[in-house]
């Protein structure tokens, strides 16, 4: 049965990379993991399966072998953030009687994209309470916000191309009348009084949700995509699968869109931290450590540029996938995807004996690429690795295209890449 419906309604209920860490917590407590804390302890043994958070917005779970050896370790990995637009601190901006809110750019987006469309705003906020400065999710599940456009007739060459100012053009509408209404929403909606607020990570969000289109309902479209369908693909992955030999990894990290260099990001300490405490907890050595390093691998799943039928001439003449058509594998020869022969050798085999079809991506060798996560980790954790996504349209806009059927290969190659 195509997973695409429940794909959408995952996205749906997670419009920050805060919502998919909680999301994520809360499905993997009703299958029987525990939370560890990076503060503790670790009380691990054979057949423990456990998650680890490192700043609300970054998750790595984990499943130990029931056997007392550990050979390796199989690390799936997709990032938690999307492009958005970030609310500044004291965020009103005050013009005649209106009421807009102070922005900046998150990450790479289409900033046309997300115009005169309904939007809202969610994230965490910290707070002063009982046990000392903690911490909640907030959605104002409304449609709260718009960006206008400015009309045609005072922009006659707006559809030759027009540069939008980010601190002029986006912010968005938000109210009409006094400064403060912000921060009483905000105390209205978490519950928290306003003089006990000390501080917030908050985003705009599209309030789109997902549908599914097309002749044959072949076609979906929605918000965030890019990577939330490669977080489900590999939670479901490390869900279904049966304990293998191997140390089963879900590492999902935060900041991916920014370059990953934060203490959450693929470029921090988080994964290396991560495997060797797990090591340290079943009283293997740094040498025992090493020796299982040098037997993993990561498949590091990123959503990959499907051909556009109308610039079919950005995309390799040959290496371009098509929606609907498997699995793609990444490469570049500057290593911003990690995937060399051997590792997509690696990758074929697994594909071929669960039936998972995969194609190729490279760049157009006179367009540069993005990178994602893969050549990023294995700086810290370096083992082979492969680049891996799912085709789509649209990529960072605030509504994506992708195929409906390519969400259940990435599942099932998930699977079989853990039950080895």
């Amino acid at each position: 049965m195509s997973q695409i419906s429940s794909l959408l309604k995952f996205i749906d209920h997670n419009p920050t990379a805060f919502h998919v860490v909680a999301n994520v917590k809360d499905t993997l407590s009703k299958a029987g993991y525990a939370e560890v804390k990076e503060s503790e302890d670790w009380k691990l043994k054979a057949g423990s399966k456990a998650f680890v958070t490192r700043n609300s917005s970054s998750l790595i779970a984990f499943s130990l072998p029931k056997g007392k050896t550990v050979k390796g370790f199989r690390i799936f990995s997709a990032h938690t953030d999307s492009p958005s637009f970030r609310v500044k601190e004291n965020p009103e901006l005050e013009f005649s009687e209106y009421l807009r809110l102070n922005v900046e750019k998150y990450g790479g987006m289409i900033v046309s994209s997300w115009l005169d469309r309904p939007l809202s705003i969610a994230g965490r906020v910290l707070f002063e309470g009982a046990k000392g400065i903690e911490e909640k999710l907030v959605n104002i599940d409304r449609d709260l916000l718009v960006i206008p456009n400015v009309a045609i007739h005072m922009n006659s060459d707006i559809n030759k191309g027009y540069q939008y100012g980010i601190q002029n053009d986006i912010p968005p509408l938000f109210a009409q009348g006094k400064k403060g209404s912000f921060v009483k929403l905000l105390a209205k909606e978490t519950g928290i009084k306003a003089d006990k607020i000390l501080g917030s990570d908050l985003f705009l969000y599209p309030r789109q949700k997902g549908f599914v289109f097309g002749a044959g309902k072949e076609f979906a479209a929605s918000p965030r995509f890019d990577d939330q369908a490669c977080v489900y693909a590999g939670m479901r992955g490390l869900l279904e699968s049966e304990k293998g030999t191997y140390v089963n990894v879900l590492a999902l990290f935060d900041n991916e869109e920014v370059g990953s260099g934060t203490k959450q990001g693929a470029d921090s300490t988080f994964l290396e931290d991560t495997l060797y405490r797990i090591c340290d907890a079943l009283n293997m050595s740094r040498t025992d450590y090493l020796k299982a390093q040098s037997d993993s691998f990561a498949l590091s799943a990123d959503n990959a540029h499907g051909v556009h039928p109308s610039m079919s001439g950005k995309a390799d003449p040959v290496n371009r996938p098509i929606l609907n058509k498997g699995v793609v594998l990444k490469f570049n020869g500057n290593q911003k995807y990690a995937t060399d022969a051997s590792a997509a050798a690696f990758v074929r085999s697994i594909a071929k004996k669960a039936n998972v079809a995969l194609q190729d991506y490279a760049n157009n060798s006179d367009i540069p690429g993005g990178s994602t996560l893969g050549n990023i980790s294995t700086a810290h954790v370096s083992i082979r690795t492969a680049d891996i996504g799912l085709a789509q349209l649209s990529m960072h806009s605030a509504c994506e295209t992708m195929g409906t059927k390519d969400i259940d290969g990435m599942i099932a190659l998930a699977t079989a890449f853990y039950n080895m």
